[in-house]
C-alpha cells in the first residue's frame, strides 16, 4: 500500500483563499445532480501546472500532477477533459493563477469549469496551489495550497479532488477508499487490495491456498475474509495494519462474511448445525445471535446502511433468489422474481438500491433493484459474464468482476451503467472485489 504521510511530511498550509469553503459553495449552486441517470458530464479545462523556476524537475512535476488531477477527476465519471492542443492560453507565457483570468478565453473553447495550478519545487520539497473556477460566472469556487514532499504529490492531488467533488456534489468522494479483490496472480487465489482507481495493487494474504470473499469493517480498519489454507473453509477476521486477527473455524463451512455498519460486528455463513445459515458475530468471531432459521442454503449477507435490515441469498424457493429481513421485527420478504438464479446482493450507501447477479441462459449480469421491490435494471448486456458488484462509498460507481476479455479482470461502471472500463490489468485472474468504506488509512 502507498506508503503513510505523517502531519510533518504533508500538511495543508492555507485552508482559506478567497471563498475556499466547500460547503459555501454547494449551497449556493448544485453543480451535479448524481442521482441523475442522465448526468451531463461537465467540460473541465485544467492546463499544465504553472512553475516558478522552469526546471525540468519542476516541469516533469507539472506535467505529472496536471495529468494525474485530470485523470482522477475524469475517473469519476462527472467530468469530461478538454483536450489541452485547444487551450487558447499558454500557462507558461501567461499569468493565469492571479484573479485577472480572461475566462473569455474558457468559456469560448466550452470549458465550464477552469481548474489552475502552481507548482514550485525546493529540494525535496513540493508546494502546489490549485483553484477551481465557474468560467461562466467568472467566480473562484476553491482555493487550496499544498507543501509536502515530491513523493506524495499524489496525496495532495487526491485532497484536492475531494474538496472538488464535495464543492460540486456534496459528497465526500471515493479518493481515500481502496479495493479488495481475489487473484490467481500468484497460482493461489489470494487477496489484494489497490486504490480507488487500481493504482498500487498490493497481495494482502499468503496463505497458498484458495482465499475468498474479502469484506471490509465499517471503519476500514480491518478486513474478514474465507481461506481453505487449512483444507476447509474457514473464517479469517485481521487488522489491516497490525499483525492480530481472530479464526471462525468451526464445524463445517465458515463463508460469506459482511460487517455491520456502525460495529464491530458480522454476519456470516456457519454451517456447524448442519443447515448453512447466517448467523451474527462479534468482531472476534464469537456468535451473538442466529440470524436465519430455514430449511436450505442461505448465504451472502449484504447490510442496509443503518443496518437494520439484511438482503441475503437463500434458496428456500427452490432457487437461489434475494430476501431482506428487518433484523427487529425479524420478518423476511423475498425480494427479486425474475430469472432463477440471483446472487451477490450489494446494498447501495444511500440504501435505496441493491445491485446483484442474474443468471440467464448461463450468463450472468448485473442488475439494480429498489429495496422495494421495484424499478429493477439490467447494467450489464451482452458482454461474458458479470459478477460480484461492490459500490463505491459515495453510491457514483460499481465495481465488479467481468470475462468479457477472456479472463476475470475487475471493472468499474457508473451506478447507472455507464462508462464501463477495465480498473487494472494483472496476471491472472482477478474476482470478488469488494469497494472499502470511505476513508482506509495507508
Amino acid at each position: 500500500m502507498l506508503r503513510s504521510c505523517p502531519a510533518y511530511m504533508i500538511f495543508l498550509l492555507a485552508m482559506v483563499c478567497f471563498l475556499t469553503n466547500p460547503a459555501f459553495c454547494r449551497a449556493e449552486y448544485d453543480y451535479i445532480d448524481i442521482n441523475n441517470p442522465f448526468l451531463k458530464k461537465i467540460p473541465v479545462a485544467i492546463p499544465l501546472f504553472k512553475t516558478m523556476d522552469k526546471s525540468l524537475s519542476e516541469k516533469r512535476l507539472s506535467v505529472e500532477a496536471s495529468n494525474l488531477l485530470s485523470e482522477t477527476l475524469e475517473f469519476t465519471g462527472y467530468f469530461k477533459m478538454i483536450d489541452r492542443d485547444a487551450f487558447l492560453v499558454d500557462p507558461e507565457k501567461s499569468d493565469i493563477i492571479p484573479l485577472n483570468i480572461n475566462f473569455q478565453n474558457w468559456t469560448s473553447i466550452g470549458a465550464e469549469l477552469l481548474i489552475t495550478g502552481y507548482l514550485q519545487v525546493k529540494d525535496d520539497i513540493v508546494v502546489i496551489e490549485l483553484r477551481l473556477y465557474d468560467t461562466f460566472k467568472s467566480k473562484l469556487l476553491i482555493g487550496k495550497r499544498y507543501k509536502g514532499l515530491v513523493n506524495n504529490q499524489r496525496e495532495m492531488i487526491h485532497r484536492f479532488c475531494s474538496d472538488v467533488i464535495y464543492c460540486l456534489t456534496g459528497k465526500k468522494g471515493i479518493f481515500d477508499s481502496k479495493i479488495a479483490f481475489v487473484s490467481t496472480g500468484s497460482g493461489n487465489k489470494e487477496i489484494y487490495i489497490c486504490e480507488f482507481d487500481g493504482y498500487n495493487p498490493i497481495q494482502k494474504t499468503h496463505n497458498k491456498n484458495i482465499t475468498l470473499s474479502p469484506a471490509w469493517s465499517c471503519d476500514g480498519k480491518w478486513i474478514a475474509y474465507t481461506s481453505y489454507k487449512k483444507g476447509k473453509p474457514d473464517l479469517y477476521i485481521e487488522h489491516l495494519k497490525e499483525k492480530r486477527g481472530f479464526v471462525v473455524e468451526k464445524k463445517g463451512i465458515n463463508i460469506t462474511p459482511a460487517w455491520v455498519p456502525g460495529k464491530f460486528a458480522l454476519a456470516a455463513t456457519l454451517s456447524f448445525s448442519g443447515d448453512p445459515e447466517i448467523y451474527m458475530l462479534t468482531g472476534t468471531g464469537k456468535i451473538i445471535k442466529k440470524l436465519t432459521s430455514n430449511l436450505g442454503i442461505d448465504v451472502s449477507p449484504s447490510w442496509s446502511p443503518d443496518g437494520k435490515k439484511m438482503a441475503f441469498v437463500s434458496n428456500r424457493s427452490g432457487t437461489p433468489q434475494i430476501y431482506i429481513k428487518d433484523i427487529d421485527s425479524e420478518k423476511v420478504e423475498r425480494l427479486t422474481f425474475h430469472g432463477r438464479y440471483n446472487t451477490s446482493p450489494s446494498w447501495s450507501p444511500n440504501g435505496d438500491k441493491i445491485a446483484y447477479c442474474s443468471a440467464e441462459d448461463g450468463v450472468f449480469n448485473i442488475y439494480l433493484i429498489g429495496a422495494d421491490g421495484n424499478d429493477s435494471l439490467q447494467l450489464t448486456f451482452n458482454e461474458g459474464n458479470n459478477e460480484s458488484p461492490s459500490w463505491s462509498p459515495d453510491g457514483s460507481l460499481i465495481v465488479f468482476s467481468s470475462n468479457r476479455g477472456g479472463s476475470y479482470k475487475i471493472y468499474v461502471m457508473s451506478a447507472y451503467g455507464t462508462d464501463q472500463r477495465c480498473l487494472l490489468t494483472l496476471p491472472g485472474e482477478q474476482t470478488n472485489p469488494r469497494w472499502s468504506p470511505g476513508t482506509v488509512s495507508n
